[in-house]
């Protein structure tokens, strides 16, 4: 009666006998249960938009979400992550496998997630979360199970350190059949879903802010110019990602992330703007959801960089 025939919710109170509250809560519950979903087509990206000239210069699928000037990090990631939230719904089809590395972000995009049940999904974990001081279980199971519930899709996760200690560990474990088996499904994935992981910002990236690398490391990390990461495999500026620490991560390296034919990549705060260049410029991203500020920001120092160059 509200959304396919225009009643108010005033007449169908009057009609069910409830008052209008009652409407209201149920109109809500719908929505919260998945049985009326509200979809905005992606506005395709003109040339001269924020989106048009990001799809134009790194040949993606890209989304701006407008954020307000006076948002804290917290309620900007949550507006992106809404309409990123839409848009993996768009990229979810019957019989995908899906890829998700745990983070701030994506844990924010499938707490967004509506129930809707499509057949034979599969949700994999992308990178290990294990470390030092703990498994890493709680805070990736709420990411991955999130994701499994809302697509009723079954759930694998990958129980290894986000960073082993030796590489020769991690090259012996990836012999294993156990591990091999996650291995696989990941590189047969249809879709891939990540955010840029940032050193600095009001909302530090976790594998950072939870003592995943020593701040020594981080230190020296930076050193070597790294700027961030995207699935704890550590990325340069320039997208290059040949270095030392690379070699224990459980994060799939850039060729088999590009293998993955849709990749979408979450982004919220400016702090972020240089992981996502190098993101962009490592070509891990082919479906992005940004907010407005950063966006303008890439673009912003990408021409500035493209100007140098010519100078």
């Amino acid at each position: 009666m509200y959304y396919l025939q225009g009643e108010t919710m005033e007449t169908i109170a009057r009609h069910l006998g409830v008052s209008r509250s009652s409407v209201s809560r149920l109109l809500a519950y719908a929505r919260e249960t998945g049985m009326v979903r509200i979809s905005v087509a992606p506005a395709p990206g003109e040339r001269g938009t924020l989106a048009g000239e990001l799809n134009r210069i790194f040949g993606i699928n890209s989304t701006v979400v407008r954020v307000r000037d006076f948002d804290t990090g917290v309620n900007r990631l949550a507006s992106v992550a809404k309409v990123a939230a839409e848009r993996l719904l768009d990229l979810v089809l019957p019989g995908t496998t899906m890829a998700v590395a745990w983070g701030n972000t994506t844990a924010e995009v499938t707490r967004h997630l509506p129930p809707v049940e499509i057949p034979e999904v599969t949700v994999v974990q992308l990178n290990g979360a294990g470390s030092s001081t703990g498994t890493g279980v709680r805070y990736i199971d709420t990411t991955i199970s999130q994701a499994a519930e809302a697509f009723g899709a079954t759930m694998i996760h990958f129980p290894v350190p986000a960073f082993f200690d030796y590489a020769a560990t991690k090259a012996q474990l990836w012999r294993e059949r156990s591990v091999r088996y996650v291995l696989d499904t990941i590189e047969d994935a249809d879709l891939a879903v990540f955010g840029v992981g940032a050193f600095d910002g009001d909302m530090p990236s976790h594998v950072y802010s939870a003592g995943y690398i020593e701040p020594n490391e981080i230190a020296q990390l930076r050193a070597e110019g790294v700027v961030g990461d995207v699935c704890t495999v550590l990325l340069r500026e320039d997208g290059s990602a040949d270095l030392d620490i690379n070699d224990r991560a459980s994060g799939p390296d850039l060729t088999t992330l590009r293998k993955i034919p849709r990749r979408l990549c979450i982004v919220a705060g400016e702090a972020k703007t240089i992981p996502l260049i190098a993101a962009l410029r490592a070509r891990l991203i082919t479906d992005l959801v940004v907010d407005d500020r950063t966006a303008r920001k890439v673009l912003e120092k990408v021409r500035f960089s493209g100007a140098k160059v010519r100078s």
